[in-house]
């Protein structure tokens, strides 16, 4: 991104002669839209949010927020912005969640960097979040004003259509925008690619509707964008400002702060078996008799490699034959497709079966990961309400969770025999000394139903997020039963 940066700072120069050399359309768009004029831009509004990769089903969209208060200011010269957003998520009557709470997300990003601010009356403090460098600088060249200064800063190519004009061109040698300016000069649309360890090359895709003159330049009233097939973002533009933004610059913090490596911690649970934390989301390998299952390939690639290593290192001599994924959450699978080159068989709730073939197919030539470059075969083993993987020694227990919410193709694994349950994102044990919810979450009443009904004699919960194992007790506290 930092040769976009440069290249896209040399159009707030542009000259007539430049305008002149590119085609009639594009010269057309930056005129009518004063791309040369528009050094930064402030735009707010209401409407929607989605919470990308965190469907309640595999094929669904993502889960919806209302959002009160949306406020995007973008400094084109340093290829910086800033995005705050307050929302609370949609009430589903077909669908229980825990208690909505606004929740108000104070983003940034320049050039190669990506942080989130806390917001008031929180402690002042930027967390770094390297992963979200691409969506957000995507977000600010696919503004109309944006688009047309990245285009004609990097020798754009024109193609005419009905009732308007195609304008394509890449950046950094692999982010490519395609953009359609219709016969009103103004920037309908705008198509780039950027990588997810999921879905590879995800199209994001934003649309621009009703411009009207707002702040002294024409500015659409309506924005929707899509990421993955479908909306992440749906804002009714009420205001706009122009050159009244300064460059955002990344806090001491975040400029200093190392590359945090890829920590595993292993933590005996009982013979064979081993609890692998050391970051945001946990990971569980068992022992057969000449093999390894492992429970879990979160986040990335990078997780799940670390992760390999060290069950290597641990259950040395024995390969990960199989990987139990509890659901298809992005965070929660995106280090499926490592497993997959690793040669592991991907054992998860049959309705996933065909959604990870399908997404699998998809091309990761932005980032391309271990299996984009081996081109292994995936092997998936749907299951459906049980599964047991046994060896003849260690019974390893594949429950579906019964009419939990949270995600509807949903599992747990239970060992019979060391009384051993793990799950992921039905219950996070709390931190010690932390008061259980007023309100129980009922996504956590639903798992000790399913404990109950199923007659799971539970003596330790390993959940694949929280501070470590806890006891049945706990939850139980947990829903205050």
């Amino acid at each position: 991104m930092s040769q976009m940066i440069q290249k896209v700072g040399l159009s707030l120069a542009l000259s007539a002669v430049t305008l002149a050399s590119q085609s009639a359309s594009l010269s057309s768009a930056a005129q009518a839209l004063s791309a040369e004029a528009v050094q930064s831009i402030e735009f707010s509004g209401s409407g929607r949010w989605f919470q990308f990769g965190q469907a309640p089903a595999p094929g669904l969209p993502w889960p919806q927020f209302n959002v009160s208060r949306y406020v995007a200011s973008i400094d084109y010269a340093s290829a910086s912005a800033r995005v705050q957003i307050n929302r609370i998520q949609t009430v589903e009557p077909d669908r229980v969640r825990p208690v909505a709470v606004e929740q108000k997300v104070d983003q940034y990003v320049s050039g190669p960097l990506a942080w989130n601010q806390t917001v008031a009356p929180a402690a002042p403090s930027a967390t770094t979040q390297a992963a979200a460098v691409e969506e957000r600088n995507a977000e600010i060249w696919a503004t109309p004003q944006g688009f047309i200064k990245a285009a004609l800063a990097n020798q754009a190519k024109s193609k005419s259509l009905k009732d308007g004009v195609e304008v394509s061109f890449t950046v950094a040698g692999k982010y490519k925008y395609v953009g359609f300016i219709n016969a009103q000069d103004q920037v309908e649309r705008v198509r780039t690619w950027i990588a997810n360890p999921v879905l590879g090359d995800t199209l994001v895709e934003t649309s621009f509707s009703h411009y009207v003159n707002q702040g002294g330049v024409s500015f659409p009233s309506h924005i929707v964008r899509t990421q993955g097939g479908f909306r992440v973002l749906d804002i009714a533009v009420s205001n706009v400002k122009v050159n009244a933004t300064s460059a955002f610059k990344a806090p001491d913090a975040v400029t200093s702060a190392p590359v945090p490596p890829v920590n595993v911690a292993v933590n005996k649970l009982a013979d064979g078996v081993y609890y692998l934390t050391g970051g945001t989301h946990h990971s569980v390998a068992i022992e057969q008799r000449d093999h390894v299952v492992l429970v879990e390939a979160p986040l990335n690639e990078a997780r799940s490699l670390a992760v390999i290593d060290k069950v290597k290192a641990t259950i040395p001599g024995k390969p990960i034959k199989f990987l139990i994924n509890s659901h298809a959450h992005f965070d929660h699978s995106g280090g499926l497709r490592t497993l997959v080159d690793e040669g592991a068989t991907i054992v998860t709730q049959q309705a996933n079966v065909p959604y990870y073939k399908s997404i699998w197919s998809a091309a990761h030539t932005i980032q391309p990961d271990r299996l984009a470059k081996s081109r292994k075969g995936a092997r998936l083993q749907g299951v459906g309400s049980k599964h047991v993987l046994s060896d003849g020694q260690r019974r390893i227990e594949i429950h579906s969770l019964a009419d939990n919410t949270h995600n509807d193709a949903f599992v747990l694994v239970y060992l019979p025999e060391e009384k051993i349950l793990i799950e992921g994102d039905a219950y996070t044990p709390l931190a010690a000394g932390a008061k259980p919810p007023a309100t129980p979450n009922p996504y956590a009443v639903n798992l000790l139903d399913n404990i109950e009904k199923l007659k799971l004699d539970v003596r330790q919960i390993a959940a694949l997020h929280g501070p470590g194992v806890v006891d049945l007790a706990d939850l139980k506290t947990f829903v205050g039963r």
